[in-house]
């Protein structure tokens, strides 16, 4: 249950449907935004956030998720399902261009594993459907479907069907039926035709000054026609169409074509016949299918909608929080969304709010100055908990989180009514009558200035009784107060807590920071002082307001500035710690290197001596074998041998040296300044690979690491000096790799090019792109977009493509079709 009906617009949530619709593509993804709504079925919110979370995961890492052509053809579609009704040219466009993208969204998640987007793998699995409809007889220029229409690969054969009768500009083919070829290729004829009489007579009538230089045909009522001065009409036989507004030309279609023109509308009407007849039998086609390509289009529009969902997500930095079917609170770092994006373009940042609601502490009593910000946290509260139970990922950290609850109920703001005859106090307590009646365990009611608007003693004590009660009704929420009664209550009753809008007691400025576990002084006083009301005032309310209240509020105060001093002492502390933990370490460190080179240096010494020592016994065997070969006592040689041998072992033994191994500590690498351009160093945030950046498009950066390209979100990118990147790569041979994708190039070429509106250097160079790629494709022909103007645009092009060999040659288009304004390229 939801309370006040407009708590929607209370909380702001209708702003949040706003923003959601502006991310989406198409209404289709728009009218799932209207369809939002809350719940309190823990499973549906979770699945509604792992999709969202997902969908986000999607936005940050993949660069080849469809992003375009989320078409509605909702009327496209009733109209093909009544019998002897037809699609248009326009509409079968549509549904071929949308069906790719169903098409390709399917492929992206086919192709993924199972674990990696579960929740968006099942929503393909289970919105669209697994077979199709029967398919209607054959008919001329439309082939029945293959089974399996409609699957997961069946639409395939729906968009070749099409394709084979709509092309890419969204005109029926000139092979879509025997009949509608020879049609067109008469029609062509009888037109080249008709223009080559024309030219003629229109040389004619400028030679002989009937007209000026800068004049050519044009078409009235569907037939072309020349322009002459209308003082000159008479001078040729012929039909005379229209007049310039002026009165000064008039347009003439002579009597040598009039029957050429005849032939040529007789011909248009036939083809439009034609064309009638086969967008009949395409609708024939697809009219089984309607109700399987109404799923599909549901599950394009819920795409979209999840879509949109994410985006607000990266927007304002939301995440999905760890979610519990128990009525609860934890919430670290939470902010108001529409706050954030306020402050976020005037380059600020919101205050984070941490809160926790549990069956200890319920009910949280929340006080402190005015403008303190105790309603935006209430709003905070109430708007982060009812996206959260829409369905929507919120800004709030990532290990906070959310229960579910069945009531939410609010009291914020002026509800006074003339026409109910309802003052403020009275709206304010036809709420509270509202709260204790309904409010339960699973209710989450939020009260911004509770009791007051009347007398403050009845207020108070009114005000203390329904907080007794919706205590008793074990209900969670959050109260925003002055009274001191209802502080003290919240101080003795267990599942009550006090909460404070922290103060800077001394500057007298608010600090925006929800703190629980003592109240908070309304500074009443200071404020008043501070703001410069007269010395004798502030004494007299003093007096007036007695010893009891002054010494609370006093206390309050004191608290404030005492746990500020200590804060900063506490903060000096550590920060000593710190040192003093990192002096020793260092010195502890050295010892070790020095205990470590001592052992070492004696082990040489002794070494050293061995060696001489191995060296004397030596020499001392030389001389006792000289001693024995001139017969000296053997007993006297065997004592000496082992004097030699103990002071060998007991004053020369080497110590075993464990090596310390200290790792060394690597330099930082130098991060640079500025914004990130095309062929900066960057890297990504909390990782050490550097690359290069190869392309900026909008918020997506191409980097090049090593012989990988990829597509990574500003944000999460850091600008790192050439010095770092030259110290990363030190050592690695970078191979240069090269090369085109032939198929994407051939997927995304377009023959024509709008020109219409660009300056010549700009429109150059597009021309000379569009010739690049049709060289390389080996496409026969080209439409170039310029319109007719001065006609300096279409000039300088056709001088422009001269200079290519490549080019046979270059015309107008069919005056139907844009006549001069278009330039057809014929290639070699």
């Amino acid at each position: 249950m939801l309370y006040p009906q407009n708590i929607e617009q209370k909380l702001g949530f209708d702003k949040i449907r706003e923003h959601i619709a502006e991310h989406c593509v198409s209404s289709l993804g728009r009218a799932f935004v209207e369809k939002i709504r809350f719940s309190d079925d823990f499973k549906i919110i979770d699945r509604l956030h792992r999709q969202a979370a997902e969908f986000k995961l999607i936005l940050q890492t993949e660069s080849d998720f469809p992003q375009q052509n989320y078409i509605d053809v909702s009327d496209a579609l009733s109209r093909a399902a009544i019998e002897g009704a037809f699609v248009s040219e326009e509409q079968f466009f549509e549904i071929k261009l949308s069906l790719r993208t169903i098409q390709q969204i399917i492929h992206f998640f086919k192709v993924k594993e199972a674990h990696v987007y579960p929740e968006l793998k099942n929503l393909v699995v289970n919105s669209l459907p697994i077979s199709p409809s029967p398919a209607l007889p054959n008919g001329e220029g439309v082939k029945a479907p293959p089974s399996g229409v409609g699957g997961a690969d069946g639409w395939s054969s729906v968009i070749s069907q099409i394709d084979k009768i709509i092309d890419e500009r969204g005109k029926v083919r000139d092979n879509a039926s025997p009949e509608l070829m020879d049609i067109r290729r008469r029609l062509i004829a009888e037109q080249n035709d008709l223009r080559k009489t024309l030219d003629r007579i229109l040389k004619t009538v400028r030679n002989s000054g009937w007209i000026g230089d800068e004049m050519s045909l044009t078409i009235r009522d569907g037939r072309m026609v020349i322009p002459i001065l209308s003082e000159h009409k008479r001078k040729i036989k012929g039909f005379v169409h229209d007049e310039s507004a002026t009165g000064q030309m008039a347009f003439i279609e002579p009597a040598e074509v009039l029957e050429a023109n005849n032939e040529i509308r007789e011909l248009e009407a036939r083809e439009r016949r034609e064309i009638v007849k086969i967008l009949e039998r395409l609708t024939d086609f697809i009219r089984p299918h309607v109700p399987a390509l109404r799923k599909a289009y549901l599950f394009l529009g819920i795409v979209d909608f999840i879509r949109a969902k994410a985006k607000f997500a990266l927007e304002i930095d939301a995440s999905s929080p760890f979610l519990v079917e128990h009525q609860a609170l934890e919430w670290y770092g939470a902010k108001h969304p529409l706050l954030h994006l306020s402050f976020k373009k005037q380059g600020k940042s919101v205050v984070p709010l941490g809160i926790k609601l549990d069956n200890d502490n319920r009910i949280v009593l929340v006080s402190g100055p005015n403008a303190g910000g105790k309603s935006v946290m209430l709003k905070t509260i109430g708007l982060v908990q009812y996206m959260a139970q829409c369905g929507l990922l919120v800004p709030i950290s990532p290990d906070s989180k959310v229960g579910v609850f069945k009531n939410i109920f609010i009291d914020i703001g002026d509800e006074q009514s003339i026409e109910n005859d309802l003052s403020t106090y009275s709206s304010h307590l036809t709420n509270m009558k509202h709260f204790v009646n309904f409010g339960n365990k699973f209710t989450l009611f939020l009260i911004d200035e509770f009791g007051t608007g009347t007398e403050p003693s009845l207020g108070g004590a009114i005000a203390e009784s329904i907080l007794e009660q919706l205590l008793k009704l074990n209900a969670h929420g959050v109260i925003n107060t002055h009274y001191t009664n209802l502080k003290v209550f919240a101080d003795k009753h267990h599942g009550t807590v006090n909460g404070a809008m922290k103060f800077d007691a001394e500057l007298l400025e608010p600090l925006y920071t929800l703190e629980i576990g003592k109240p908070g002084s309304s500074f009443a006083l200071e404020v008043a002082q501070k703001i410069g009301l007269s010395k004798q005032i502030i004494e007299n309310a003093k007096l007036k307001l007695g010893t009891q209240q002054i010494d609370f509020e006093k206390l309050i105060k004191e608290l404030e500035i005492e746990k500020k001093v200590f804060s900063e002492k506490n903060r000096e502390f550590v920060e000593k710690n710190q040192k003093l933990t990192s002096t020793l370490e260092q010195y502890t460190g050295l010892k070790d290197f020095l205990d470590v080179e001592k052992k070492k240096i004696l082990n040489e010494a002794k070494t050293q001596a061995k060696e001489l020592l191995k060296e004397a016994n030596r020499k001392i065997e030389n001389t006792i074998r000289e001693i024995k070969e001139g017969k000296a006592e053997r007993d006297a040689t065997k004592i000496l041998r082992q004097e030699l041998q103990v002071f060998e072992e007991k004053e020369l033994k080497i110590q075993k040296v464990e090596e310390i191994k200290i790792t060394p500590v690597g330099e930082e690498w130098e991060i640079g300044s500025g914004e990130i351009g095309v062929k900066d160093y960057v890297r990504i945030k909390g990782q050490a690979t550097i690359g290069e950046v190869l392309a900026i498009r909008g918020k997506d950066i191409e980097v090049a690491i090593g012989e990988l390209k990829t597509n990574i979100k500003l944000n999460r990118l850091e600008k790192m000096s050439k010095t770092a990147y030259k110290e990363a790569t030190k050592g690695v041979i970078k191979p240069r790799v090269s090369g085109i994708d032939m198929n994407e190039k051939m997927m995304n070429f377009s023959f024509n090019v709008d020109l219409r509106g660009k300056r010549s250097e700009e429109a150059l160079g597009e021309v000379d792109s569009l010739m690049n790629d049709a060289i390389m494709l080996g496409y026969p022909e080209l439409r170039i977009v310029h319109g007719k103007g001065d006609g300096i645009l279409r000039t300088l092009i056709r001088q422009h493509l001269r200079g290519y060999k490549q080019v046979s040659s270059t015309s107008d288009e069919h005056a139907d079709r844009g006549g001069q304004g278009v330039t057809i390229v014929k290639m070699k």
